[in-house]
């Protein structure tokens, strides 16, 4: 098995290989989806690592017997486990690897010390009855080798936070069942960033489509730390059937100086500014639907309008991956309360609205 791989080498059947979130980014550019370059350190990479660096034993030594109901003792034994795996180095090997993938993603890129997204991908993210999308961590603007090697490190000590032993301790999951891969992946430098999702997350209507976005990455939207302005757009017209743009007082940007990314003020003056235009708005709709016709059931998308490149290939999907809550009930139960997106066609037609 390889240590590492280019997205584009992956499909949606390298779950086991690459993990969910990296298995999904090459079956989007397999379909046509733009998705920033990237490569992973895949799962026999990071068993490697742990094997070289003789870590596996010292983390079961660390957990055993921990007694996951006890908060204080879990989170001393998940900081002992981190601290060890992230002390230890990659082997020469992996490190060289690491080093040329990254130096022809940014000769690719025409960007010398290419800022990049070091996210971490498991391999049970999205298992039917347990989700564990979100629980490792993620790192936005990592520039330079060396920062990608500590983060990619980072990544892979976050499968062992408090939270994931606990999930995975409640769900009857051994630490051995879920494996970790790292991907490496050219950073969108948003103007506005958030989520889409393919259905209604609040009532199931697979009629419509449903963004939210802010100013700067979509860290802010994914968290919750604001109000994001909100899109309701009908699927079958990309007529934009609801807005609300709220007041966006913060978002996550590059600092000039340290060239991190770090929470930012919005100025005043842009804080009720719409952070989509119209046009981006239809775009994104429109790549949603091919995104779900493609993987044939709703889903939640990342995606980021990056502001160094021109309007028409700007838009970019950084993740998708099926919706788990409404798509597992059936589609009675999940009707809409504004009618189906029949409905609304004939009302705009009755009312005199166009609607091509």
């Amino acid at each position: 098995m390889p240590l590492v791989c280019w997205f584009e080498e992956c499909r949606k059947e390298a779950v086991p290989l690459v993990g969910g979130k990296c298995a999904s980014l090459g079956e989007l550019i397999h379909a046509g989806v733009r998705v920033p370059p990237g490569f992973a350190l895949t799962t026999e990479g990071t068993r490697r690592f742990m094997a070289e660096a003789g870590i596996g034993e010292e983390v079961r030594s660390l957990l055993a017997g921990v007694d996951v109901e006890d908060h204080g003792a879990l989170e001393q034994a998940s900081a002992q486990v981190r601290a060890a795996i992230e002390a230890h180095p990659f082997s020469l090997e992996i490190e060289d690897l690491v080093a040329e993938c990254y130096r022809k993603l940014a000769v690719r890129c025409c960007v010398p010390a290419l800022p990049v997204a070091v996210r971490s991908s498991a391999t049970a993210e999205d298992l039917p009855g347990a989700s564990f999308a979100g629980q490792q961590d993620s790192f936005l603007w990592i520039r330079g080798v060396d920062e990608v090697l500590s983060h990619m490190r980072r990544c892979i000590s976050s499968l062992y936070t408090a939270r994931a032993i606990a999930y995975r301790a409640n769900r009857g999951f051994g630490d051995a069942e879920v494996a970790i891969s790292v991907g490496v992946q050219k950073m969108a430098n948003s103007f506005t960033a958030g989520v889409m999702f393919t259905l209604h997350p609040a009532n199931g209507d697979r009629s419509v489509i449903v963004i939210d976005s802010n100013f700067g990455f979509g860290e802010s939207v994914v968290s919750g730390e604001v109000t994001p302005d909100h899109f309701v757009v009908n699927k079958i017209t990309l007529d934009i059937i609801d807005r609300r743009i709220s007041q966006k007082q913060l978002c996550y940007s590059v600092d000039p100086l340290t060239q991190r990314s770090r929470a930012m003020e919005v100025p005043f003056e842009r804080q009720r500014v719409q952070s989509l235009i119209d046009d981006e708005i239809t775009e994104l709709a429109w790549m949603g639907k091919k995104i779900e016709k493609h993987y044939g059931c709703p889903m939640d998308i990342e995606w980021a309008v990056d502001k160094d490149l021109p309007a028409g290939g700007n838009i970019f999907i950084l993740q998708a991956r099926p919706e788990t809550v409404w798509s597992a009930k059936s589609q009675s139960a999940a009707a809409a309360p504004g009618g189906s997106a029949m409905d609304y066609i004939l009302s705009a037609m009755l009312a005199g609205k166009k609607v091509t």
